[in-house]
């Protein structure tokens, strides 16, 4: 073949990089809220996923995803799931470092959701469709400790440790457990009240008792799992059950997956939709209290789902930063062409926020005894879910376009992440679902105006911008409308998040971010200082 070019000023992909270490606003935050405890080992998790071996495991687990064996080859009923071997190699690492489990630990040390929370925007960087059963097993693990049936005591030592067992066995053999969800049908979605399968005792009714479900669940997440939590209707209303995979004796639950579900993207994980034909499944609570028992662990998911929009933000953000300061344009690097500069700070001034107040928000979730804090959590938990989420997929596709045309094509990262950026802001509740949560609760609890008041109140003075707006929200928060809800939300994610940056951060960068969120005539240019402090913040210095 003849010679015909040289290749040159093509940029190397980003690999082999400290996913931590870079990231100075984390770790600032981690030791903020009490997780300082867990910086090594996070240097050493953030080494091991940034690394060219574990970013080519995400590759793969994503162009060869699960298939479904409904048959064995005598044309017996399987119901079963093949993945590549990269999917079982994420969920090992995910176990391992106790993304599923780490606060609910005996003994879990103090700020262990912050290390959890930390942990968790390091693999989701890596690769999102493995966080779907590790964020489910987390939010359900305490619901079952509380709640679970003396028939399936012996289901929480597994559920504890360390380990990821793919074996379909009785749970009592297995080293690790994982749980999934199925609520939403047909007919319903967001409205599972609407929902039409059906639930009857065998026997006795009431809590801990077994019943026969018939019906279907149009997404029943991770069919591989364990058990499932499943909603249905009783006679006492919507209920809340716990459907095993493999009942008591070893025998296979009545649950018919139809298909896998072909996604945009989470390519990676195995959504479905399946048929319940008298499956067995135990009542958690009492009948009637379905919405009520799920609501527990959909904190615990929806704050998952800001985590993992802000780690696909994150990974999309250094992989076009790295490209900027290696790609020359007319004489000079990207990163120092003036209006490219501002584009990456711009991103980089979004991050330093979101990295701000989702390390808040798991400080909240680790102190539940502490009214204030739940309140808190309550209240931010929706709004992040919104806020963040909503972001996901226009700030990919910015980091798309400052790499260019290399970074549409399938060769780079950007493209997964791109597909994989819509689905937080759906999953889970939808973004008015979100914003009307947030109303529920500021109407649910009064007094959380009270506590906004003292944390606002208590920087009143650094900024005139910020000043302004929680003037201007305090007046809506008399009387909000519905109608309104989606602003709203916005703005008491802006001012809770300019509250901590105008606290903990740098006051040139905290007045940077307040003059490019909260003044009323837009964003402002970044001067060259700031400009600088905030990229070599974002490399890791």
């Amino acid at each position: 073949m003849p010679f015909t070019h040289t290749v040159f000023n093509q940029p190397r992909p980003l690999t082999n990089s400290n996913l931590f270490l870079s990231d100075i606003p984390l770790r600032e935050a981690v030791v903020r809220y009490g997780a300082e405890w867990d910086l090594d080992l996070l240097a050493s998790v953030g080494q091991q996923l940034g690394s060219s071996e574990s970013l080519e495991l995400g590759r793969l687990a994503n162009t060869f995803p699960p298939e479904l064996l409904r048959y064995d080859a005598r044309g017996e009923r399987l119901d079963d799931l093949r993945f590549h071997p990269a999917w079982h190699l994420l969920m090992q690492g995910l176990c391992a470092n106790r993304v599923h489990n780490l606060p609910w630990q005996p003994q879990a040390s103090t700020g262990a959701f912050v290390a959890r929370a930390a942990r968790f925007i390091l693999h989701g960087q890596v690769e999102s469709g493995t966080l779907c059963p590790i964020t489910m097993t987390f939010g359900a693990t305490p619901l079952l400790q509380a709640s679970l049936p003396t028939l399936f005591a012996d289901w929480l030592p597994p559920l504890l440790s360390d380990r990821y067992d793919a074996h379909l066995q009785p749970a009592p053999q297995k080293r690790g457990l994982l749980i999934g969800m199925g609520m939403t049908e047909k007919q319903g979605g967001t409205d599972v009240l609407s929902n039409t399968t059906r639930a009857e005792p065998l026997a006795s009714r009431g809590s801990g008792e077994a019943y026969r479900l018939t019906g279907h669940k149009w997404f029943f997440s991770v069919p591989q799992s364990d058990a499932h939590l499943v909603l249905a209707q009783a006679a006492g209303g919507i209920s809340c059950f716990f459907l095993p995979r493999l009942l008591p004796d070893g025998t296979r639950n009545a649950v018919r997956i139809e298909r896998l579900k072909e996604k945009l993207g989470n390519r990676s994980n195995a959504s479905s939709e399946v048929e319940f034909d008298g499956a067995l499944g135990w009542l958690l609570g009492e009948e009637g209290e379905g919405v009520r028992q799920i609501l527990k662990m959909g904190g615990y998911t929806r704050f998952d789902c800001a985590l993992g929009s802000h780690s696909l933000m994150r990974r999309a953000f250094s992989v076009a930063l790295y490209h900027a300061h290696q790609r020359q344009v007319m004489g000079k690097t990207l990163v120092d062409q003036p209006l490219m500069r501002q584009l990456l700070c711009q991103q980089a001034l979004r991050l330093e926020g979101q990295t701000a107040l989702l390390l808040r928000l798991a400080h909240a979730w680790s102190e539940p005894l502490d009214e204030q804090q739940r309140a808190w959590a309550r209240l931010f938990t929706p709004a992040a879910k919104f806020e963040i989420c909503r972001h996901g997929a226009p700030f990919v596709a910015t980091s798309m376009e400052v790499v260019g045309g290399s970074g549409y094509c399938e060769e780079s990262e950007l493209p997964r992440l791109y597909r994989e950026a819509p689905v937080n802001s759906i999953w889970e509740g939808a973004g008015n679902v979100m914003c009307l949560d947030v109303l529920r609760v500021l109407r649910k609890h009064p007094a959380i105006e009270d506590i906004l008041a003292a944390q606002f109140d208590a920087v009143k003075g650094l900024n005139r911008h910020f000043d302004r707006r929680w003037r201007q929200l305090r007046l809506r928060l008399r009387k909000p409308q519905e109608s309104q809800a989606r602003e709203l939300t916005s703005q008491l994610w802006l001012l809770a998040t300019g509250q901590l940056l105008l606290t903990h951060l740098e006051p040139p960068l905290a007045d940077a971010w307040c003059r490019h969120y909260l003044d009323a005539r837009g964003p402002a240019q970044l001067n060259e200082t700031v400009s600088e402090r905030l990229l070599l913040r974002a490399s890791g210095g």
